[in-house]
């Protein structure tokens, strides 16, 4: 082995100590973080509320999307959630006792008769220091939820006439953050409080400020039933009236809003189901002659060894992507002295577009520079041929993933609780309203991430472990690489399924354009979701 080779492969090494170690920070990082999915039920659970309120008669299939009692739902809906926000509150402040060398100490209230718990010091060393804070930025953002929860909870219970469950759930809240803090976002969530305990107390008690703390604090069809109470106590009919028109016309809305979201992935996941038997049953009664059995079982020739997959995937994806981009992007920020945090809509997607292409221009410059000395390749290797069946492909594999994803999903949600974290452009879209911001978001996950990422992990990555493996072990491994690159623990198994499909179309198909047309459905369904519940709340 020469000098050269035993240094590169010594620096492969170390890197790799160094990516695992990344990985498995920012894994742990993201179990204190709330998944997307628990905003998403409660998003929905707005559309259902402003639904609900439709006048004008509704049909069966309203009623089927409505559901028996939207609001009882609803608060069942919120009530879970502030149960799983409690639990995660719980889990951080232990896992914060766990870091830190001191103990937590516990301090008892006698108003709430709750323990409030008062965080150790934070330890010295820069591993602890850095996850520590990463848990605190978690524990704030909990508690600011826990928040604005119990204040729309209040409201869902004052609206189906259980006053006194709803001043007590305001009470608590204004107790809670007395004791647990004076933040802005938690004063601010005092008096929104205040406000509401004076609407629906017996007197009323009107505040000078209180339709401007509706406006600032409430959204959605909340600050509908706030300014409601507000303007039938001071008995402002023309106002009333005009609030109730654009009730009903949002209301209306909200019905088209919901059939969509709900009805687009409803029937395609039911063809999906049809697909998926067909397929199957197909296998066992035609075995090698079915659809499935299609280059099943034929591996890629592979040129190259275990030493420049390595390569690739520590060089040109994780160390790069983990480490260096982001230092790099740091080091910019601070020379133009920008902060992310204070980005427009617009600046946060340019910021994740170009971020996004640096990364996949590094990616793919390493790739070629690996792989160059094994030219030419054979032509099953990152191929493109647009005459052929690739579309049925994606789209027939589109259609079956969204079952098996949903389903696995949904058996991922009980075990994580809500927690876990999710992709950080999901939340960017579903708060963010801005056609411009949303079109370059759009770009990002529909074109430039398909494209990359179907040539790394199916286009290269999949074929090569082929070398070593048979094609089902290729495809399973190269999934959960592909999961565990999107550095989210709740997203793992939903990802590796999905990546499980891709690279079963791809290894069928032996087409890129089939797994990129996937990957492009789902990123593009999952963001038209998301726009449109977000757009439910203002």
């Amino acid at each position: 082995m020469g000098i050269n080779r035993l240094l590169k492969l010594v620096i492969l090494v170390l890197l790799t100590f160094v990516v695992i170690f990344q990985l498995s920070f920012s894994l742990v990082a993201s179990w204190g973080e709330p998944q997307i999915q628990s905003r998403l039920e409660l998003y929905q659970t707005n559309l259902l509320l402003h639904a609900a309120q439709w006048q004008g008669g509704k049909t069966q299939a309203q009623e089927a999307l409505l559901g028996g009692e939207p609001f009882k739902n609803a608060q069942n809906q919120y009530e879970d959630a502030l149960a799983a926000n409690e639990t995660t509150q719980s889990k951080i402040f232990a896992k914060l006792q766990e870091l830190s060398s001191q103990k937590i100490a516990t301090a008892t209230s006698p108003d709430i008769g709750k323990s409030q718990l008062e965080l150790a010091p934070i330890d010295k060393t820069e591993t602890a220091k850095a996850q520590q804070r990463k848990l605190q930025e978690s524990l704030s953002q909990t508690k600011q939820l826990m928040t604005e929860l119990k204040l729309r909870l209040g409201i869902i219970q004052a609206a189906q006439g259980e006053t006194d469950a709803a001043l007590k759930t305001w009470g608590e809240l204004k107790k809670e953050n007395v004791v647990g803090g004076n933040s802005e976002s938690l004063t601010s969530s005092i008096e929104t409080a205040t406000v509401l305990i004076g609407l629906w107390s017996k007197p009323p008690q009107l505040l000078p400020d209180a339709e401007a703390e509706i406006h600032q604090n409430l959204d959605s069809w909340f600050r509908y039933r706030g300014l409601t109470e507000l303007y039938k106590i001071q008995q402002r009919q023309d106002v009333l009236l005009s609030l109730e028109t654009q009730e009903q016309n949002i209301a209306q809305q909200s019905i088209v809003k919901l059939a969509v979201i709900g009805l687009i992935p409803g029937i395609g996941g039911l063809v999906g189901v049809g697909l998926l038997v067909f397929i199957v049953a197909q296998r066992l009664l035609q075995g090698r002659r079915s659809l499935l059995s299609t280059n099943a079982d034929i591996t890629w020739e592979t040129p190259w060894n275990g030493e420049i997959i390595w390569q690739v995937l520590i060089l040109g994806f994780f160390f790069f992507g983990q480490l260096l981009l982001p230092l790099l992007i740091g080091e910019l920020l601070q020379i133009f002295s920008l902060d992310p945090s204070n980005f427009t809509a617009r600046m946060k997607a340019l910021y994740t577009l170009s971020t996004y292409i640096m990364l996949a221009f590094w990616g793919l410059l390493i790739l070629y520079f690996s792989i160059k000395q094994f030219f030419p390749l054979s032509e099953d290797w990152f191929r493109f041929k647009f005459r052929s069946n690739w579309f049925f492909w994606g789209l027939g594999g589109y259609l079956v993933a969204l079952p098996l994803v949903i389903g696995v999903s949904l058996i991922n949600q009980q075990l994580w609780k809500g927690q876990g974290g999710s992709n950080p452009i999901l939340p960017l879209v579903l708060e963010g309203q801005d056609n411009i911001a949303l079109l370059i978001f759009f770009m990002t996950a529909c074109f430039a991430a398909p494209l990359f990422e179907e040539m790394m992990f199916r286009g290269f990555l999949l074929p090569s472990l082929t070398r070593y493996l048979p094609v089902w072990g290729a495809i399973i491994l190269s999934s959960l690489v592909f999961a565990i690159a999107h550095l989210s623990l709740s997203e793992v198994l939903p990802l590796t399924t999905l990546g499980i499909v891709l690279g079963v179309v791809y290894s069928r198909s032996r087409n890129l354009l089939a797994p990129m047309l996937l990957h492009s459905l789902w990123n593009s369904g999952t963001l038209l979701s998301l726009f449109i519940l977000g757009s439910g709340s203002n």
